[in-house]
């Protein structure tokens, strides 16, 4: 029997972070899938025909949640008036399944789904706005009380989930993200006319792909960067690709030395189209953060044929299996170490790229739609 959807889309927006990436993804996927036969989808207060127009859609909302004053209490009112204003709109299909690929479910008498990507705001609170905090405290019980089924990112999180939140082991799934066919080893030729837009040399930089905000660990990175002999710095700059996220002023005092220098390029976020070639033209990748739920750009790095190093918690060895470079991010001396061996030893590089391109070959998002589907089915039955 076919399935009738209703996937939100509200998380859709440039610029995309990793839950949106995850969540567009989903959208296309699900769109071809033959078990579907029935697609919504929904963002905000709109139906909107497919999940491309959730791009543009979204984008003036987005920015003026930024901007708003007050944010705590914006953010339970504006959860408020949503889930009312939703429950109006669903009520005319009260035989879709509902899918929620962002945390928060609002109340309805549908079967829901709902996908968890980190419990980051338990073990870093400090790193995270305070209307979010806020946000979750008031109603992700609810959700993971009414959920029909949950999916986590990765067993990392479902085994979080189930230990901290007290969740049943039988109503929450694993299923991993996947990596974009876009990510592979490209020729020179084809990166060289995008490197030469952002004035960097085929394999003369080290890369890290993040939001700018604390969790990510990009301070402890630039301050263990630092540390590495002046002729690797001089060879190979340290190159952010990210939009700025939240509480980034002690961030940005500590780049700031290694930007006078000219040892570190900050891109900010840069046209999709463009990503995959920066990551292909990197000497290597560096993702040392402190906390994720998955980890997208460490699989990208891989699937990109690139030597990468990232920490050895939370859910990152998951996803790196034995390809990359596990180390403890808060150890500095260690982080230095294996930078400059990630920087410099031929034999392990080598072996790194070809483990790293195997490991990214288990991911895909068709896998990751086909099973969603499943957890559907199960929702369904129960």
């Amino acid at each position: 029997m076919g399935i009738s959807l209703i996937l939100a889309v509200d998380i859709i927006h440039p610029p995309l972070t990793g839950i949106g990436h995850y969540a567009l993804q989903l959208a296309r996927g699900l769109r071809t899938s033959p078990d579907i036969t029935s697609l919504r989808y929904f963002s905000t207060y709109r139906w909107l025909t497919d999940p491309e127009q959730a791009l543009s859609a979204n984008r003036s909302l987005n920015q003026a949640r930024r901007w708003l004053p007050c944010k705590p209490q914006i953010a339970l009112l504006y959860g408020a008036i949503q889930s009312r204003w939703f429950r109006q709109k669903i009520e005319r299909f009260p035989n879709h399944l509902l899918h929620v690929p962002n945390f928060i479910l609002p109340p309805c008498a549908n079967p829901t789904v709902t996908t968890l990507h980190d419990l980051s705001h338990l073990h870093y609170p400090q790193f995270h706005p305070r209307e979010r905090i806020v946000y979750l405290e008031r109603y992700l019980p609810r959700t993971l009380q009414h959920a029909t089924r949950l999916i986590a990112v990765s067993e990392f999180v479902r085994q979080e989930i189930i230990s901290l939140l007290g969740v049943a082991a039988e109503r929450i799934v694993a299923v991993h993200n996947g990596v974009d066919p876009v990510f592979h080893p490209y020729p020179i030729a084809e990166i060289q006319c995008v490197l030469n837009h952002y004035s960097l040399q085929a394999g003369g930089y080290l890369l890290a792909v993040a939001t700018l905000e604390p969790r990510k660990n990009l301070g402890g990175l630039a301050h263990a960067y630092s540390r590495l002999p002046l002729a690797l710095r001089q060879h190979y700059p340290l190159v952010l690709v990210g939009t700025r996220g939240w509480l980034t002023e002690e961030l940005e005092r500590q780049l700031e030395p290694l930007k006078n220098s000219g040892q570190l390029r900050q891109l900010g976020y840069v046209r999709q189209e463009d990503l995959p070639l920066l990551y292909a033209g990197a000497r290597a990748f560096a993702y040392p953060s402190l906390y994720e739920g998955f980890g997208l750009p460490v699989l990208e790095a891989m699937a990109s044929g690139i030597p990468t190093l990232t920490s050895n918690r939370s859910s990152l060895p998951e996803v790196a299996g034995n390809a990359t470079l596990l180390i403890d991010p808060e150890d500095i001396e260690a982080l230095t170490a294996n930078l400059e061996r990630l920087l410099s030893d031929g034999e392990w590089r080598a072996l790194a790229v070809t483990r790293g391109l195997f490991q990214a070959s288990r991911f895909s998002w068709r896998r990751c739609v086909d099973e969603t589907v499943e957890v559907y089915r199960q929702a369904l039955s129960a």
